[in-house]
């Protein structure tokens, strides 16, 4: 056989063998502060707003919802389970577009993620079977900040990225009402801009947690990630 076939043979394969990192052209996005009980969730939303706003996403492509009377935001939904559930359901990305979703307030263990304006707990299971209604295959972050929180990474998928606050058995920190954000948050804020994959945004979001955690004194919660296989080096923009 000729060398030179022999050498393009072996470019082709290893051309097939490479896979690009997937990149989403754009989002669809809903941002939800569950509790108002503290600032800090409506404070999160909105500087994750401000971060998706300072990437390109249309004003019109995010959704927000929250359990204050008065958000920073006029209009935003009130942060019920049925509304929540009902834009994720609703979302319709365009050719080439993912899924955001961003949740933060306090969790219970076994329960779900609480909703102040509803009293009522967001539970993994409804979440996951809105996401496949409304994103199906595209592809899908999921950022879910509260206690217990490391529950909703059992909304596995292919084409879809959960993190998580905590373990599914551990507390979150930074709830107190003279804190901007809280942990958890505050780190994955810091990290956003700078990171180029989502697993970047999740790993830096780690240490920095770890950081913080050990200099309060606390029990670690060791945030969590699932990476589906089609969406492992997902691009953050």
């Amino acid at each position: 056989m000729p060398r030179l076939f022999v050498c393009l043979c072996a470019l082709a394969l290893l051309a097939a063998a490479w896979v690009a990192p997937a990149q989403a052209a754009g989002w669809q996005a809903v941002l939800v502060a569950g509790d108002n009980a503290e600032p800090v969730f409506d404070n999160a939303v909105e500087a994750v707003n401000r971060w998706l706003l300072g990437i390109g996403v249309a004003a019109s492509d995010i959704f927000r919802l929250s359990a204050s009377a008065r958000p920073f935001h006029t209009a935003s939904e009130p942060a019920s389970a049925r509304l929540i559930l009902g834009r994720v359901a609703a979302l319709r990305p365009g050719r080439g577009d993912g899924c955001f979703v961003f949740i933060t307030s306090h969790g219970q263990r076994n329960q779900g993620i609480w909703l102040a304006a509803s009293g009522e707990f967001l539970e993994p299971a409804a979440l996951a079977r809105a996401l496949s209604v409304g994103c199906r295959n595209v592809p899908t972050v999921v950022i879910v900040s509260a206690c217990y929180s490391g529950a909703f990474t059992a909304m596995r998928a292919p084409n879809r990225i959960i993190m998580t606050a905590a373990r599914p058995d551990r507390p979150s920190f930074g709830c107190q009402a003279d804190r901007t954000y809280t942990v958890f948050d505050e780190c994955l804020l810091a990290v956003l801009p700078q990171a180029a994959t989502w697993r970047g945004v999740y790993e830096g979001t780690l240490g920095c947690v770890r950081l913080r955690e050990r200099e309060l004194g606390v029990l670690a919660s060791q945030p969590q990630a699932f990476f589906g296989k089609a969406v492992r080096k997902l691009m953050v923009r």
